[in-house]
């Protein structure tokens, strides 16, 4: 039997835009419509789609740096979407985000040992001494060393940086973690590096992830099971190789057909795929199936009708009227 830590309920976030007149209709930019899933305790779920498709914005709506329009976000069963700030500290400990960009997420006028020990602080966690200990014990976690204490982010490498970040989101021993996209700032030969620790971390401290990026490939590596977002509705979920061995939504199979072969021999002549057409504004999106503009098996029944997400194997659920 599963243990959710986390389980989200018809999640919508709305944001407002400027109306073009006085007398003008109030539009939403529907980031995230109406979305559910759940993610089990020790578990790696990855989350991918193309830019603008509400990725992180959903997992903003998870920690709660977004205000929720709609739904729920059950963590450990109870509802945090709808809480005040003030009710919302003992979750906050409990949730961490390691960010894209490690230069922009550390600020570059304290030294490693401030910014990794800020966490500690604000709970009022330990000593000096013990701080002090904790962000030793924390560097060598993440392969770093305790002559890195007094340097400031601009002396690292990107690399480096985001390591630190990750030190910083562990310091207060939490059991979630957002993974926004940590790795596509990084050189090729970083990623793998910083994906493997992660690993080890989760294994070693018991975490549950929720992993963002484009990178299809090392998201298959470190998820346990995927959800592929498009114009903010989730139209696949499934366990990560039948995700990718068995794609069952158009746009999953377009995502996967995408990407490079590092050995271009095993091809076999394949050319790449190439999605036709433009992503739908989300301020207008299509009635219907939200990828009928693009999709080459769309009926009248697509443009009409939006597909719900339907169990077609075990664990695996697709959002598609060709099911």
């Amino acid at each position: 039997m599963s243990n959710k830590l986390i389980e989200v309920k018809n999640l919508k976030k709305y944001f407002p835009v400027k109306k073009s007149s006085i007398l003008g209709k109030s539009q939403y930019l529907k980031a995230v419509d109406d979305i559910s899933f759940y993610i089990d305790e020790g578990e790696t779920f990855g989350l991918v789609g193309e830019s603008g498709c509400g990725k992180s914005t959903t997992g903003r709506c998870i920690i709660r740096l977004f205000d929720v329009t709609e739904g729920e976000i059950l963590y450990r069963g109870e509802d945090i979407a709808k809480l005040k700030e003030s009710e919302l500290k003992p979750y906050r400990r409990k949730m961490q985000v390691i960010f894209q960009d490690p230069y922009a997420s550390l600020n570059p006028t304290l030294t490693v040992e401030d910014l990794i020990s800020e966490p500690l602080n604000v709970y009022s966690i330990g000593s000096k001494e013990e701080k002090k200990e904790r962000v030793f014990e924390l560097l060598e976690k993440v392969g770093l060393n305790k002559h890195h204490m007094d340097r400031y982010p601009h002396e690292f490498s990107g690399g480096q940086r985001q390591r630190i970040g990750i030190a910083r989101a562990l310091s207060i021993n939490p059991e979630f973690i957002l993974c926004d996209e940590p790795i596509s700032a990084l050189d090729v030969s970083i990623q793998a590096q910083v994906v493997n620790m992660l690993e080890d971390l989760q294994e070693e401290m018991g975490l549950t992830y929720l992993f963002i990026a484009h990178d299809l490939s090392m998201v298959r590596h470190i998820s346990h099971r995927i959800g592929v977002m498009y114009l903010g509705k989730l139209i696949e979920i499934g366990i990560s190789d039948e995700i990718y061995n068995h794609p069952a939504h158009p746009y999953t199979q377009a995502l996967l057909a995408s990407v490079l072969e590092p050995a271009p021999k095993r091809t076999n002549g394949k050319s790449i795929q190439v999605l036709e057409g433009d992503v739908p504004s989300p301020l207008n999106p299509p009635l219907g199936c939200k990828f009928v503009t693009r999709c080459k098996y769309a009926t009248k029944r697509c443009y009409e009708i939006e597909p719900q997400l339907k169990e077609i194997s075990s664990g695996h659920m697709v959002a598609c009227h060709l099911f």
